[in-house]
């Protein structure tokens, strides 16, 4: 997945936490990388080509421009759901090596724009240790991005414990995005809403998935950032926990206090209610700038801004949310 421009040779790791406004959803596959997923049998990489998501030059002109204008100085980029979670160990780890390299690059190219969260090659979880070591530690990466699911594994499967072991002991940030798989469900699939309704029922599957086995709690300093409000968890907390008692009476603590540990970006589509319903829900100290960049492209990218200071919100909490909260997030104490 080498970028099209010629990036400074040997990245070293950033110095410290990114500085400024902070945007940690945001996408960038070229067409080399989704290629060699071809060909190892993924067969759903159409909708991440030509929409302006490319390391070329003319794509990331697009991109800082719209960075400049919403005033971001830094984006998160992340592989998902492109992801190399794939059947055969060695092509995962091929893989999720060619592309954390390449992120790497572009972030030593450009170290004021970019930061990276690392592709894991699981559900390989020794080589996913591997390669979590070498991200963080060579690369400089600020965290690992996964799928909500791992081909067919639920988040909370015991034997992903080591790697959450382990991110727990650094401080790290787990990034939890959409697999685009509908949620297993084909009345999703089958009926063209895998993104629009898809995308956060599966946000919100995986997070009760970790909330009811206990893993925020568990790994309290593992910093797990679900991607658009965590789904329909805003709605749902207090239905969570009238049910818990009779539904999942073994789960260590309520999943309204669980959630709280989280942080959510606020990809919305500039729906201001659903944003001011996650603050309620979470305290607008867990809520962090994302814009899922190139989906929200344009005019849409600005308001995926705007919309923070325009929800309602209390000013402090706004501000805080578009300018402080992912800092804290990324490398706060």
């Amino acid at each position: 997945m080498a970028p099209s421009t010629a990036p400074a040779p040997a990245p070293a790791p950033p110095p410290g936490p990114p500085v400024g406004r902070i945007d940690v959803h945001a996408h960038l596959w070229t067409p080399a990388y989704l290629d060699r997923l071809e060909r190892l049998g993924r067969t759903d990489t159409g909708t991440q080509r030509g929409i302006g998501a490319d390391a070329g030059p003319a794509d990331l002109d697009h991109r800082f421009a719209l960075m400049d204008r919403t005033g971001i100085a830094v984006q998160v980029l992340s592989v998902p759901p492109q992801s190399p979670h794939l059947p055969r160990e060695a092509d995962a780890v091929e893989l999720a090596r060619a592309v954390n390299e390449s992120y790497a690059e572009l972030v030593a190219h450009w170290p004021g724009r970019f930061r990276a969260f690392a592709a894991l090659p699981l559900p390989h979880v020794d080589a996913a240790l591997r390669e979590l070591a070498y991200a963080l530690d060579e690369l400089g990466m600020v965290g690992a991005a996964v799928t909500t699911t791992v081909r067919g594994l639920t988040l909370a499967d015991p034997r992903f414990r080591p790697l959450y072991e382990e991110l727990d002991r650094r401080g790290a940030v787990l990034y939890v995005h959409p697999a685009g798989e509908g949620a297993g469900s084909p009345l999703i699939t089958g009926h063209r809403m895998t993104w629009m309704v898809g995308a956060p029922v599966e946000d919100t599957v995986a997070v009760m998935h970790l909330i009811l086995a206990g893993l925020p709690r568990r790994y309290p300093r593992m910093r797990i950032l679900a991607s658009h409000l965590g789904g329909a968890l805003p709605m749902l907390l207090r239905r969570l926990d009238d049910h818990l008692a009779f539904e999942s009476p073994e789960t260590p603590e309520l999943p309204s206090v669980a959630a709280r540990r989280l942080w959510y970006d606020t990809v919305a589509h500039c729906h201001g209610p659903a944003l001011v319903a996650a603050a309620a829900s979470f305290g607008a100290d867990r809520l962090v700038l994302g814009t899922d960049f190139p989906y929200e492209d344009g005019e849409v990218f600005v308001r995926a801004v705007s919309y923070v200071s325009e929800s309602g919100l209390p000013p402090r909490d706004a501000a805080a949310i578009l300018d402080t909260n992912a800092a804290a997030l990324l490398g706060g104490p």
